[in-house]
């Protein structure tokens, strides 16, 4: 089934169409988005917040964006995801950028300030690197389970028995291990804790979180102070966007029998065994990561940031400039841009035209 080449239609017809493209979207993956036209130019302000993860991905489609529109600017405040989603609900903001979908209750709350439903879309999917610095130490392995028990503080220094076991051929010294988690109410702290519950067997027993529940440890405010602080240290490991990780070890983590790298490419595999979330209106497209995927060449510590915005817009024109935004960061070419500014994983054709199909419905009162 091949769809790649589908412009987008009239909304309700094109959502009807997008919504049974999942079926077989594993069988039909490009390597960016959707090539939905860009259409007239459109002028005004935007303002958005939310997730760190987003910062770099975003400065690129702001350039490309305004450059392609000069009468509008765009700005963007990256207080973290839980922040975004606060200031989008109060009706701060126009869009949200979070790294973990609406709760229930979130979605009630934005729906009753917007008066309609709301466009929640995927369109920043990338790996969460498990970064480390470790003098005498360039690579390593590890598995779920150890990774839990490290960060939960279990397991405190670098030659651990389970730490060998993962990494035979390796020399380990006998530092203590810092683990340096977020400060702040990170929705990529709760794609992390959520793999580390669903599949360290126990390692891990401080649940799926955006604030980090464990004592001990060092903490760090956003994306940049998590890298930061890894950076400063010896002995160190953290969690971190790959894009922004820099020259940080990043550890290979154990699949099924393998140990797999933290790339675009593996981290964009995700979005083919996801689940959408049940309950949710059409234009709502959260899904949930199979964490445990034993799956070759599937690296499953993955955040699918989303950015949120109200269907409907209080005038043509602001409906006009948000729709404009958002069909282009799910664009072929917006996807293009963040996957070479920010290192993120393009869509795929058919879920991209699934989330242009959302998109498309966003107008005035």
């Amino acid at each position: 089934m091949n769809r790649k080449n589908l412009r987008i239609a009239a909304p309700a017809a094109m959502l009807a169409l997008a919504l049974g493209l999942s079926a077989c979207g594993a069988a039909n993956e490009s390597d960016g988005g959707s090539d939905a036209p860009s259409g007239d130019s459109v002028s005004g302000t935007l303002n958005g917040a939310g997730a760190t993860s987003q910062e770099a991905a975003i400065a690129a489609w702001k350039k490309e964006f305004q450059t392609a529109n000069p009468d509008a600017t765009v700005n963007y405040d990256p207080v973290g995801s839980g922040g975004g989603r606060e200031q989008f609900i109060a009706g701060g903001v126009a869009f949200a950028g979070t790294d973990s979908y609406l709760e229930d209750e979130e979605v009630t709350a934005a729906a009753e300030k917007c008066g309609s439903d709301i466009v929640e879309v995927p369109v920043y999917v990338s790996p969460i690197a498990v970064i480390f610095k470790l003098d005498g130490v360039d690579e390593l392995s590890l598995s779920p389970k150890t990774i839990g028990q490290i960060f939960e503080g279990k397991i405190t220094q670098w030659d651990d028995a389970a730490i060998k076991a993962d990494n035979p051929d390796a020399t380990l010294p006998d530092t203590d291990i810092t683990a340096v988690h977020r400060s702040d109410d990170s929705g990529t702290t709760k794609n992390f804790t959520n793999y580390l519950e669903a599949a360290s067997e126990g390692g891990w027993t401080g649940g799926t979180v955006e604030t980090w529940p464990i004592k001990g440890g060092e903490a760090a405010e956003g994306t940049s102070g998590v890298v930061a602080a890894v950076t400063g240290g010896n002995g160190t490991i953290g969690y971190a966007d790959e894009s922004q990780a820099g020259e940080l070890g990043k550890a290979k983590v154990k699949v099924g029998e393998d140990y797999i790298e933290p790339t675009p490419e593996a981290a964009a595999k995700t979005l083919d065994t996801a689940t959408p979330v049940s309950g949710r209106a059409e234009t709502d497209i959260a899904v949930d990561i199979d964490r445990k995927t034993s799956e070759a060449g599937v690296y499953p510590i993955v955040l699918v940031s989303y950015q949120v915005a109200c269907q409907t817009q209080k005038d043509a024109a602001t409906a006009d400039l948000v729709k404009g935004w958002m069909t282009y960061i799910a664009s072929t070419e917006g996807q293009a841009a963040a996957a070479s500014g920010a290192g993120s994983a393009p869509l795929s054709g058919d879920f991209a035209t699934k989330v242009q199909a959302a998109i498309e419905t966003i107008a005035a009162a």
